[in-house]
């Protein structure tokens, strides 16, 4: 009988690697303050590329959370169950302090250190990282309530990862959420219906429908709603001070495109009891911090991704043969290859960067809040605009292997437009570069002195320089042209970091094919003279 299933020219799995072995996370990690942090984010690397965890974020994948909102008796509970491994992918992350642990340490760079760890793990599985952003995001929206906060904050802060729906005090650690948006308003919150009515005793009942509200079982909610003074932002708590549960009910969970580990929901409020943050009528203003840091976790993950298909597709053509050798000796497979690693480096580099700029902000340096406020606006729409055409390329260089869900790549690639829509989809992103423009001049002058830092040193960013400088000159139709501004000027952001930090074979190849025009519109297009051994060196994960 002839042996039909002899199997050759098959990929080995791409297990038993550092994921934290990535010369442009490393070198980001030391320029902006956090190198300390380096021996954590390798052992956490270690785990990230290791079989077990692997098999976490895969089974947390396929066994979708479920939602039960009665028990067998008829009683409301309003809960939801996840497989075992989403809990080890929390504690791992809480554990490991990528939700609000930087708020409370004392070190310079936390927040950095934070970026990097969070880039890592979130390669594992990326629908565990919403809960955990959205802590992160919630302690700076909660000092506006300073006695809140004063409670809130150690728990929120606290690496003890703590499920299950009990009174916040009695708990070792909170996990906290956000609800805005609705069905009627999606991205424009100042058309919320939620109503808010003091209770007389300082706290408030809320009245209302959220569209959207991820990580139901989260312990405590930012939420926005309308107050006599206005649309203010609010606390609401899973569970409530006497013990009993509070007036949230969940409705049904969404069945989405990707994320599908992490539930999301439809929440009614049904006079459900809340505190005030801030003041009334300055919901937006309130909650502004909040979105700021979820940002940041949006160009942190779409990092993560690219660095994640990155690896995976030079694992993959390192080993596969087709027409006579293997994959990654094949020049037009090495230019795609190469195009993807200067991506993926760029998005690196300008999101540690970002979370440098926060981490200088929590000390007070005013310079560096001018810059985040822009250049997060510019990085969030454009890094995350590529994420999704970056996850397709790579899913494409394992050929028909990569369209099945064995490989792992349709997840990936299911997951890379998410963080383009949260926190504000393209043209959200890139009106706010226009607002922030307008409102803050002087956050235009902090963009330029930090792509000023690169002057001089390639020709064709100080010509993509000049070229912003007319443009922003020229206010004709700026709303119109305001995905094309902020195109170019993440593009200077990110150039002008590689410039300066990264070797010049990566430079200089991203400057000639992202502003000097030498470029198609497909990845894989690099001109010729790039060295791309040098390129993809810094795209290979060494076993351990």
């Amino acid at each position: 009988m002839p042996q039909t299933h002899e199997v050759t020219n098959q990929v080995p799995p791409h297990h038993g690697y550092d994921a934290a072995a990535d010369p442009a996370l490393l070198e980001a990690l030391a320029r902006e303050g956090a190198g300390w942090a380096a021996p954590e984010l390798h052992r956490l690397g270690v785990l990230a590329g290791s079989e077990e965890a692997a098999e976490w974020g895969r089974l947390a994948n396929e066994n979708e959370p479920v939602l039960h909102t009665h028990d067998r008796y008829g009683h409301r509970v309003d809960e939801v169950e996840f497989h075992p491994h989403w809990h080890r992918l929390m504690d791992t992350a809480v554990s490991h302090g990528l939700h609000a642990a930087p708020w409370t340490q004392r070190e310079p760079g936390a927040h950095v250190a934070r970026a990097a760890k969070f880039i890592v793990w979130s390669q594992v599985e990326a629908g565990h990282t919403c809960p955990v952003s959205m802590t992160y995001a919630a302690v700076p929206a909660l000092r506006a309530a300073p006695a809140l906060a004063e409670w809130l904050e150690p728990l929120l802060a606290s690496r003890t990862y703590d499920f299950g729906l009990r009174r916040p005090d009695t708990k070792r650690g909170l996990i906290a959420g956000m609800s805005m948006t609705e069905k009627q308003g999606g991205s424009d919150v100042r058309a919320n219906t939620t109503t808010a009515v003091p209770a007389g005793d300082g706290t408030y009942r809320l009245t209302g429908h959220k569209w959207f509200t991820s990580a139901p079982m989260s312990d405590v909610f930012l939420t926005l709603a309308q107050a006599p003074g206005g649309l203010s932002c609010f606390l609401l708590p899973r569970v409530l001070p006497d013990g009993t549960r509070n007036r949230l009910h969940l409705q049904r969970l969404k069945d989405k495109l990707g994320n599908r580990s992490n539930a999301s929901s439809e929440i009614e409020y049904d006079d459900a009891f809340g505190w005030l943050v801030g003041e009334e009528g300055r919901g937006v203003a309130t909650i502004i911090e909040m979105v700021n840091m979820t940002r940041l976790d949006c160009v942190l993950g779409g990092a993560s991704g690219m660095r994640l298909g990155l690896v995976r597709a030079v694992h993959h053509a390192t080993h596969r043969r087709a027409f006579g050798k293997a994959l990654i000796d094949q020049p037009l497979m090495r230019n795609v290859l190469a195009d993807l690693a200067l991506e993926s480096e760029a998005a690196t580099a300008v999101a540690l960067r970002l979370a440098g700029a926060s981490d200088r902000v929590a000390r007070g340096d005013a310079d560096e809040e001018l810059l985040r406020r822009l250049g997060l606006a510019v990085t969030k729409y454009w890094v995350c605009k590529r994420a999704p055409a970056h996850a397709a390329e790579a899913l494409e260089c394992f050929g028909g292997n990569g369209y099945v869900e064995d490989s792992g790549m349709p997840r990936l690639y299911r997951e890379a437009p998410l963080s383009s829509i949260w926190e504000g989809s393209g043209n959200v992103a890139a009106l706010d570069a226009l607002r922030a423009m307008a409102r803050r001049p002087e956050t235009v002058e902090a963009f330029f002195a930090e792509v000023g830092l690169a002057a001089g040193a390639d020709r064709h960013l100080d010509a993509a320089v000049a070229g912003l400088h007319k443009q922003l000159a020229d206010p004709a139709e700026a709303e119109y042209r305001a995905r094309q501004l902020t195109e170019t000027m993440a593009l200077a952001l990110q150039a002008s970091l590689l410039v300066r930090h990264a070797p010049a074979a990566v430079a200089d190849a991203f400057c000639a094919s992202r502003l000097g025009g030498e470029h198609g519109r497909a990845y894989g297009t690099l001109p010729t003279g790039v060295d791309t051994g040098a390129v993809l060196a810094r795209a290979v994960t060494p076993a351990v």
